[in-house]
């Protein structure tokens, strides 16, 4: 219970702090089983009766576990915190993904005109930088996408239904 407690304590770790994490892994020697547990827990598990050369094979067997799970959990988060980090700078930074950002106009939408600022349901802020028209479209929190040039920092938002594409920049 207490070994299934440490290492449920360590993976968690390793999720949340991934530089942490990877000292932990480097680190993650928790002695042998026999100094992990208390005397009542050591013979609970039955682990009185084996042999010192089957505790150590169960010891190693323990820490090479470990660090394979401490490991795995490290690059996961890694890995999530990288796709959160280019989610949230997306329209500020390229990543070099021409996936479309995807979400909608919070409120009502009446049409392109420069300067206009589009507040979108994920949070983003994005500002038209060029004339575009759009007139006579009125539309209650439309979907939209928005997508990168192939050349520059320019993008270019399309309210879903309709061709028109307004030059625009991301402002928050």
């Amino acid at each position: 219970m207490r070994m299934t407690r440490l290492f449920l304590f360590i993976a968690l770790l390793a999720a949340t702090s991934p530089v942490f994490a990877q000292d932990a892994a480097k680190d993650a020697h928790l002695g042998n089983l026999r100094e992990a547990m208390t005397d009542t827990e050591f013979k609970a598990a039955g682990l009185d009766k084996l042999s010192p050369a089957e505790l150590a094979a169960l010891d190693g067997w323990l820490q090479r576990r470990v660090g394979q799970q401490t490991a795995q959990a490290v690059q996961q988060a890694k890995q999530e915190g990288r796709k959160e980090v280019e989610q949230e700078t997306r329209g500020f930074f390229d990543f070099g993904t021409t996936e479309p950002i995807k979400s909608t106009i919070v409120g009502a939408f009446t049409g392109f005109a420069q300067g206009r600022q589009y507040t979108l349901a994920n949070g983003q802020v994005w500002e038209q930088v060029e004339a575009a028209s759009l007139a006579g479209v009125r539309r209650q929190d439309p979907a939209v996408n928005i997508t990168p040039s192939r050349f520059g920092n320019t993008w270019f938002l399309k309210i879903d239904g309709y061709n028109t594409a307004a030059p625009v920049r991301r402002i928050k």
